[in-house]
């Protein structure tokens, strides 16, 4: 069973950018679910904004931060501007082996997009776990409805 985002009722996939909200996980951007998160678009500004940020290997063509067109309060998604590639996962990658971040900022990075993953990861267990029970559920109230009908039956023999 598929975990749906319940602000945009898309699936959420391993890769989706998301956020606990209480009980449940949501997008961080519905309409760009594998956006970077509001602290990778900072970083990415903060600390990579004089080199080289990506590699569209579509186009063999390395980008810069500010060459992708986006701002600090903008989207969060990046395509490569030949071809329209999506480059945010690289980005990302970046971001977690960019020598000019501080170690313990990019092994925070890391950390983050790791707990992400298994947040996810919980939440399709957790669903899968739900509906083994209610399919337990929905056999025992069977088997308890089908009890009651032969013990009709049996009652209205006598």
């Amino acid at each position: 069973m598929d975990i749906r985002c319940p602000l945009c009722h898309q699936v959420i996939a391993p890769d989706d950018t998301v956020k606990s909200d209480g009980f449940r996980v949501t997008h961080v951007d519905c309409r760009s679910p594998r956006s970077l998160s509001p602290e990778e678009h900072v970083i990415l500004h903060v600390y990579c904004s004089d080199h080289a940020v990506t590699e569209c290997v579509a186009c063999a063509r390395s980008f810069r931060q500010s060459e992708l067109g986006s701002d600090p309060f903008g989207s969060r998604t990046y395509g490569c501007l030949h071809c329209g590639a999506d480059l945010t996962e690289s980005i990302r990658a970046h971001l977690i082996d960019c020598a000019m971040l501080p170690e313990e900022l990019r092994r925070r990075v890391k950390e983050a997009r790791e707990a992400t993953q298994m947040l996810i990861k919980q939440s399709h267990e957790l669903v899968d776990c739900a509906d083994v029970l209610i399919r337990k559920a929905e056999a025992a109230l069977a088997a308890l409805n089908g009890t009651r009908e032969r013990a009709r039956r049996i009652g209205d023999q006598h």
